[in-house]
């Protein structure tokens, strides 16, 4: 049986689902390299031994948005159903800066008093309009911050507010299809779709690690391992009191979870998952760890997939799917 293994994006524009899925499958193909585990690298590559699948669902924001382009184009926070997703994007500002300051200096902490003042709820504020400008003026100050602020040729502004824009769409569940599903359940639709009836391992970046939890807790494939990276899961006020179930729980069908962020991340939190998500009936938690990428913007998925403490578990769960009873350790160069 070839072992499958499902890839769920984050945030972003417009992608090239084959394209981001061989980008991918090469930056974990690196890790396991790193990691010892040659072999299980030429067989994700190659694609003839791994039955590797990304789950695809950036249309449906585009989709949406075709309907009445914003100020941000496809990211426009104002296509939410009677403000719901300015609403949610207002509070997911107010989290981004808290969830900064925990790690700042103070010098770090100077500036982002002054982006907490930005993104402060105003009494008088009216329109989907207002809310933009605001996000705008608090992503500008932040991304002023060091190790972002030479970040220009990955992030601006505008890209970074329409990019927090999506996790608010995604959460204000609205915009219903002619199916009258919202949007929210169309994407986990394409999440579970690709999953399909398991074993799988699933890899989940940014948004999609929101996305594939509540997917993996509404069709409980088995799921060996759940890895997360660069999650937003618990922004405090925003993401985590919206997620369903609640409280949070690993999902029945997870036989372990894996979560990862960086401290570079400007949208990773830090918290660790496990002093919240309750177990699943099988004691699983997810445990967190630290990871750290060379360069400027260090969110991307393939600087996390090309670590090796991210892409060695996966070489392992990989493996044991393949040879049910292996005890997967270091392959030594052979294809699992």
């Amino acid at each position: 049986m070839r072992p499958r293994l499902v890839f769920v994006h984050g945030i972003g524009g417009p992608r090239d689902p084959e394209g981001e899925r061989a980008a991918w499958a090469r930056a974990l193909g690196e890790g396991m390299r790193a990691s010892g585990h040659a072999g299980a690298a030429a067989a994700l590559v190659c694609g003839k031994a791994v039955e590797c699948a990304f789950a695809y669902y950036g249309d449906l924001f585009d989709q949406e948005q075709a309907q009445g382009a914003g100020e941000l184009g496809a990211g426009n926070p104002g296509a939410g159903a009677d403000g719901a997703t300015d609403a949610v994007l207002a509070e997911l500002l107010v989290a981004w800066v808290e969830h900064l300051t925990e790690a700042a200096d103070a010098d770090e902490l100077r500036i982002l008093d002054h982006a907490r003042a930005e993104a402060a709820p105003r009494a008088q504020e009216q329109g989907g309009g207002q809310v933009v400008r605001r996000a705008l003026n608090v992503a500008t100050t932040v991304l002023a911050l060091r190790p972002w602020s030479g970040a220009g040729r990955w992030i601006t502004p505008k890209v970074m507010v329409s990019h927090l824009a999506q996790v608010a769409r995604y959460l204000a569940r609205g915009e219903s299809g002619a199916d009258g599903a919202g949007l929210d359940r169309r994407i986990r639709t394409r999440v579970a779709e690709a999953v399909g009836d398991g074993p799988a391992v699933v890899v989940a970046h940014s948004l999609g690690s929101v996305v594939a939890l509540e997917a993996l807790h509404e069709h409980p494939a088995p799921v060996p391992l759940f890895v997360t990276i660069g999650s937003p899961l618990t922004m405090r006020t925003a993401v985590w009191p919206r997620l369903v179930p609640q409280p949070p729980v690993a999902p029945e069908g997870v036989g372990e979870w894996l979560n990862f962020w960086d401290r570079d991340d400007v949208l990773a939190v830090r918290p660790r998952l496990e002093r919240d998500v309750r177990g699943n009936s099988a004691g699983v938690v997810p445990r967190s760890h630290r990871v750290d990428s060379d360069g400027v913007w260090v969110h991307s998925a393939e600087k996390y997939l090309a670590q090796p403490a991210v892409a060695g578990p996966v070489a392992q769960a990989l493996a044991r799917l393949a040879r049910p009873g292996s005890d997967a350790g270091p392959d030594g160069g052979q294809p699992w």
